[in-house]
């Protein structure tokens, strides 16, 4: 990658990955809650509406604090933590199962993706540059067949080829 993407001025691909197990049985596993919550914290604390983007991003419901821009200086937002866009996927249920925040702070613009797993019964995290936010479902399906190759049988043996 430092031969290839660096000297051409290309983002450097760094990720962060994070998987964990869910273990009660009974709680859902969808982010339902956890944006509800984000939306009305938002709002109650630093005064955002977020605003539904009337375009999807990547296959991606949008929305934006205060419709993207800042009310003190009726520009767009260009450096604040608290006014990150947030992205939503939601299963045919209609459950929110993948919720990415992307910020554009201080010249980082980063995205804290997390979804679901039902096979798995798990929750993953991943941070990465906004630059690979078009690649989010080839992401969350590589981080899923990587995790599929390692499956065992009850005695230990792999029961594929690892990736």
């Amino acid at each position: 990658d430092n031969e290839t993407l660096i000297p051409y001025g290309k983002p450097f691909p760094w990720a962060s990955v994070s998987v964990y197990g869910q273990y009660d049985a009974t709680a859902p596993l969808n982010f339902n809650f956890t944006v509800q919550n984000e939306f009305k914290l938002a709002k109650e604390i630093t005064h955002f509406d977020y605003i539904q983007q009337e375009q999807p991003l990547y296959g991606l419901t949008v929305y934006r604090a205060n419709n993207g821009i800042d009310p003190e200086t009726g520009e767009p937002w260009k450096s604040d933590g608290n006014a990150k866009d947030i992205l939503l996927k939601k299963d045919q249920a209609g459950n929110i199962k993948t919720y990415i925040k992307c910020e554009f702070t201080h010249h980082i613009d980063s995205c804290d993706h997390m979804f679901y797993d039902d096979d798995w019964h798990i929750q993953v995290w991943i941070s990465y540059s906004r630059t690979y936010l078009p690649q989010w479902q080839e992401m969350e399906s590589n981080i899923i067949n990587i995790l599929n190759s390692w499956r065992v049988s009850r005695e230990g043996k792999l029961l594929g080829k690892q990736i």
